[in-house]
């Protein structure tokens, strides 16, 4: 699979950190040292049931950029970019943490001296540079920032709904989970024992759930909520984009991290907007083509790819947000992508400003607790039983769903807001928006795929499918997330107004 991009990439070798013990799995990829080492207990026939993530340890650090509300507009670019190098900071961090088993087997305070110690020193340089940042351009920055500076070392289990970071239990000071050693003591050799065959942290058994095992009706999420009902405005329109015929794929965020190359450290499917990097201006993305039918429609639509590890060796094998960022197998597309805007239950919907911006979803949720999770997935027929922790087994003929219901009510005057979210906002319980924010249009975005089922037997799975995400986050489940830009022409938004508001279904 080739990609649509104009973007220059620096090659692998310059970018990779020094030493970093990787090797080829399966035709691509790096193999993430150690990461699912087999539990070598008394009872093997039943701890081998149990995923051995829960001794295994990932790099955990609070979110900096979610803590920034008043970063005035002139600085959030100069701002962006340091917290994209704050990510990059934690993959290395990672790496290193993910190659150094055996260096941790012999020296229980090896990674809180030799990762942890100092990423907190490069994070807090960073922050003292925000902290300039935006009192230079007139803001006043939180004196407090600093004490988001510090890591932990956290073992790699699931956050449940409601449970957030499990309000910090398995963490240890000394940034380890479990004991931080593999099989025989952590004398591995930088070998893994038991990585599915994938190669890569991730995913494991435990993050797999069959279907039929889901109760209906009982997904209970804060966020995600449908805002169209019986009440209000009632119609909807639908926008055919295609599923990415172009082959357009990069590794950019360019709502969250614009101008930064390799952003996400995952690669995104694009869909409608042609000219989506980390370097398209709002006038690039109106003068661009467009995949959508309606040519009035060069929005941008973009979510993390999903990949089938099945050894296959993508086009990206070998870089930046493929599988030197632990993301490996074959790129799957959507054998549909629907994209439709409903209505609001308890009113009219306004029109949304050009240009506006939405992420729906937290990519680093795995870390960062469900606060901002909207992950929901399903399998058709099924689609009243949804997860958002979990991958699902789907029965044969049935096919996996991703589905993304995004906020949409707006604060009526920003198209950003310096942690990307604060201007927007999903509906309350009744379906109505609060404090003042205005109903806009609600972007629905489904996907459905044709995968494969993976087995899983004895704690182990084969041939797993899994979304693309930063390193450290495990390819679990709970981070997809989906993105947005208004890029509608005047008469086309108008257009979907009306039609929204006077109960009509149009595309």
């Amino acid at each position: 699979m080739g990609r649509n991009t104009r973007k220059r990439r620096t090659p692998l070798a310059t970018k990779v950190v020094a030493g970093a013990a990787a090797l080829a799995v399966g035709g691509g990829g790096l193999v993430w040292a150690n990461f699912y080492a087999s539990a070598h207990e008394e009872n093997p026939g039943h701890n081998r049931t149990r995923s051995a993530a829960a001794q295994v340890a990932t790099i955990d650090c609070p979110d900096v950029g979610q803590q920034l509300s008043d970063v005035p507009d002139r600085a959030r670019g100069e701002v962006d970019g340091e917290l994209a190098t704050m990510d990059s900071q934690i993959t290395e961090a990672y790496k290193r943490l993910a190659t150094t088993r055996r260096a941790q087997a012999g020296d229980a305070q090896f990674v809180q001296n030799a990762i942890l110690g100092p990423l907190k020193d490069r994070r807090k340089a960073i922050i003292d540079r925000i902290q300039l940042e935006i009192n230079r351009a007139g803001g006043q920055a939180d004196d407090n920032l600093d004490e988001l500076a510090g890591c932990q070392g956290q073992p790699a289990q699931q956050p449940q709904n409601g449970d957030g970071q499990d309000n910090g239990d398995g963490q240890n000071g000394d940034g380890q989970g479990g004991d931080g050693q593999g099989q025989d003591g952590g004398q591995d050799d930088g070998q893994n024992q038991d990585d599915n065959g994938n190669g890569v942290a991730g995913p494991v058994a435990d993050d797999f759930i069959d279907i039929n095992d889901v109760e209906p009706n009982s997904r209970n999420s804060r966020n995600g909520l449908a805002a169209n009902g019986d009440g209000g405005s009632t119609g909807t329109f639908t926008t055919d984009c295609g599923v990415n015929e172009n082959n357009l794929f990069n590794s950019d965020n360019l709502i969250a991290a614009p101008g930064v190359d390799n952003g996400a450290h995952h690669v995104h499917d694009y869909v409608g907007n042609q000219d989506n990097d980390a370097f398209s201006s709002d006038e690039d993305l109106a003068n661009a083509d467009t995949s959508c039918q309606n040519q009035g429609d060069k929005s941008t639509y973009y979510w993390p790819v999903l990949r089938l590890q099945d050894g296959t060796e993508e086009f990206d094998a070998n870089d930046l947000g493929g599988g030197a960022d632990g993301n490996i197998g074959r790129i799957l597309k959507p054998a549909q992508a629907e994209l439709k805007f409903v209505g609001n239950r308890q009113s009219d919907v306004v029109a949304m400003p050009k240009f506006l911006r939405i992420i729906t979803g937290d990519a680093k949720s795995f870390t960062n607790g469900d606060a901002n999770a909207n992950s929901s997935w399903s399998c058709t027929g099924f689609e009243d039983r949804q997860v958002t922790d979990k991958y699902p087994l789907c029965p044969e003929g049935s096919q996996v769903v991703r589905t993304s219901n995004f906020q949409s009510c707006w604060d009526g005057q920003n198209i950003d807001s310096a942690n990307h979210r604060d201007h927007m906002a999903f509906v309350q319980q009744d379906g109505g928006c609060a404090n003042g924010f205005q109903a806009i249009p609600q972007l629905q975005v489904r996907l459905v795929y044709d995968i494969p089922t993976p087995t899983v037997e004895n704690g182990s799975v084969q041939n797993p499918y899994a979304v693309d995400s930063f390193p450290e986050q495990l390819h679990k489940p709970i981070t997809d997330h989906n993105d947005f830009i208004n890029v509608m022409d005047e008469d086309l938004m108008n257009e979907m107004v009306d039609c929204i508001n006077s109960g009509e279904d149009c595309q």
